[in-house]
Parts: structure tokens; sequence; C-alpha cells
């Protein structure tokens, strides 16, 4: 018999597991590790989430819903992304629940790729969009942010990523992992290039309602972006509902009818569980949503300028929970920093280069851990600075 891999797909063959488990799974190994590596919040979903979804299922609610979702649960997407970002999305046509944001990004990208097809992503970004561009026969094409830019896409960069080939752009702001953002003004120049060569925007919103210091502006909602762009959404962060598996999206109503065909075949619904607690959350969990939001905030900026304060250049974040701080001054590679890291001084970040071009040089490091983790970490990571610096410097004096 031939060996078993030979069965798998070229594709698969050569694709790397993701750089952010790698981490994740080492720390879940060790009881002292501090983990800061993956984007997990350190809270609890909102207790009437809690409560709704015992109830469902004291009373049997146990079976599929529509593959759309429970239709309650889509008019409550709809006027939650009307009311808070002036999105208007009709329930019965416009709004597909999914298994977590992660479902939504790949179905919609199985939905608009065709073999070839290019698909721009700004990078440091997300680790799994170039992976699900190339499982579905997309080309990946990583348009490289700018730490002088604040990690902001720019129009200049993206008009020379374009080719005639591009289908699409795949855009995350807030950002995981540079805590970038972009504002209205930002976003006008993007919208008028996606228009002129005529561009798929898929924008992934999973940390909208963690915007710090002004609003969340979704490039959906500038003039004739409508219906070009496909907002992916989700209770994951912003209600700590991450092993619930409930996200969405919402587009143009013959975008989504298409994207709905794909879900039927493979998801068939999200679980019904998680779509009750969702309701919940939408109804009756906002102030936790806002009690959580302070939390990081605080959290946001003790955590960022205590990176700056033991020698870890950090700009504050704008939004998302993530640190993402230099380590040029140490002289190790990111990778080698993080595995270090780990070993010796039991903290778990995630280095910099997963995350594509741009991100060399950096860690990724999550602020949704408790505020004493944090304080705990930065110790630990001082502690191991001072040694391994100071060994850096005698080095490079030789």
């Amino acid at each position: 018999m031939k060996p078993t891999n030979s069965f798998l797909t070229s594709t698969v063959q050569v694709m790397p597991p993701s750089g952010i488990r790698q981490f994740f799974n080492a720390a879940e190994a060790d009881d002292e590790v501090i983990s800061l590596g993956v984007g997990e919040p350190d809270f609890v979903t909102p207790q009437c989430a809690i409560d709704a979804c015992t109830r469902a299922l004291e009373h049997g609610r146990t079976m599929y819903t529509p593959n759309e979702g429970l239709m309650e649960l889509r008019e409550e997407i709809a006027g939650y992304l009307h009311t808070g970002f002036q999105l208007k999305y009709e329930p019965s046509r416009e709004i597909l629940v999914t298994v977590g944001g992660s479902e939504g990004i790949d179905i919609t990208l199985r939905a608009l790729i065709s073999p070839g097809d290019e698909i721009i992503i700004p990078v440091p970004g997300y680790v799994a969009y170039a992976p699900l561009v190339q499982l579905n026969g997309g080309v990946a094409v990583e348009l490289e942010l700018s730490a002088e830019d604040d990690f902001k896409l720019t129009a200049d960069a993206l008009q020379k990523a374009i080719t005639p080939r591009t289908k699409a752009i795949v855009v995350n702001f807030p950002s995981n992992p540079t805590g970038a953002v972009m504002t209205e003004e930002d976003w006008l120049p993007i919208a008028s290039l996606a228009a002129k060569h005529d561009l798929v925007v898929i924008s992934d919103e999973i940390y909208a309602e963690l915007t710090f210091g002004s609003t969340h502006t979704s490039i959906a909602s500038l003039p004739g972006m409508r219906e070009r762009t496909i907002v992916i959404g989700g209770f994951s962060k912003a209600f700590a509902m991450t092993g619930w598996r409930v996200g969405y999206l919402c587009g143009d109503a013959d975008l989504v009818s298409a994207m709905i065909k794909i879900h039927q075949y493979t998801a068939l619904c999200a679980p019904i569980m998680g779509q009750v607690a969702a309701i919940e959350c939408l109804r009756n969990g906002l102030k936790d949503r806002d009690a959580m939001k302070q939390a990081y905030d605080e959290r946001r900026i003790m955590f960022a300028q205590g990176l700056s304060d033991i020698g870890l250049s950090c700009r504050t974040p704008r939004g998302a929970f993530y640190a993402f701080p230099s380590i040029a001054t140490t002289g190790l590679g990111s990778q080698e920093f993080a595995e270090r890291l780990l070993r010796e001084a039991k903290v778990a970040v995630v280095p910099g280069h997963v995350f594509g071009a741009g991100g060399e040089g950096f860690i990724r490091c999550s602020y949704a851990a408790s505020s004493n983790q944090l304080s705990e970490a930065l110790g630990r990571m001082e502690r191991w600075l001072e040694v391994n610096t100071s060994a850096h410097q005698r080095q490079h004096a030789l």
C-alpha cells in the first residue's frame, strides 16, 4: 500500500498548522504558564444567556433550526447592527447564522472563489485567511501593512496589490493581531478603489464592539459598499461566547442565498443552544458586554504601557484585545523569542511571523487575561529580558 499521505492534496500537505495553537497547546499542558497566546476572554458568558440556554434545554429545545438560523436571532442581529453600526439588513434574506465567524469566512470564500482568483489579505493578519483561500482554489496575495501607518490599510498599498485577477479583499478591523482600527476617513479611499475595480470586500468585524476611544465604522456603511461587502460578525469576543460557536454573515440577498446553499450541505445550522444564548445576550446582556469592554480598556492601557516600560516598544492598541510589541531590542527572531519566553519564563505569546509579512520582529500578546495575570506576566517578562537583553548587548559589543 502506498504511503497514506499520498492520499492528501498537495495544498493540505504543504499547509502549516496554526502558529497560534502551537503555543496554546503548550500552555495548556503546563499549569505554571501564563497564557497570553489565544484570543480567549477570561470572562464567563453573561449569566442571563446561560440561564436562557438552561431553560431551553429543560424544555427540550435540542433540535435543528432553519438553515439560516432562528428568525428571532436574525431579527435581533438586524436590530443590533442597525442601532450600533448603522447597518441595515433584512433578517429573512440578508442574514445567515453560522457556526462561529470562522464558518462565515469559509463559506463566503467558497461562494466567491473560482480557481486562480486572487484574494488580497492585509498582513499582519489573522492566520486562517490565507489557508482558507488556498483550500478553496484561490491565490492569497499578502499586502504588507506598515507599523509607521499604525498597521492601517492605505489606498496606495491596496492599489499596488490589485491585478486583473483580483476578486476580493479580506479586511479585519479592529485587527487581530495589531489592534489597529480604521475610521470613516481611512475607509473612504479604500471603498473608492473597491468600486473602481469591482472588488468584493469580506469584512471580518468580530472585534467591532471592542473599539476604544471611538465608534467602530464598518466599510459596508459607506455609500455604494453595501452591495459589494459581506460583513462577518459573532458573539465570541464581545460576549465571551467562544465555545458556543455562533456567528453570522450579512450581505446582499443574492450573495447570501449562495452562501446558504453551502451552509446547508456542510454545517446545516448553528447549534440551537448557542443561538438561544445569543438571542438573550442581544436582549439582556448588553450591560455585561459593556462591563467586559471597560475591563479590557483598562487592561489595554496598563499592559501596553507595561510592555514599553520593560523595553518592548508598544503602540497602544485602539481595538480588539491584543498588544503587538516590537522585540527588535532583543536581537531575537519572533519564533525563538516566543519559544524561549515560554520555556524559560513560563509566559506564552505568539510570534509575529505567523501572521504574515511584516509580523517578524513583533509578538502578539492577548490582554484578555486577568489583570493579575497580566501584571505577573509583565514581571516575568521583565526579569527574563534583563538577563537576555544584557547577554545580547554583551555579544553585540564583541
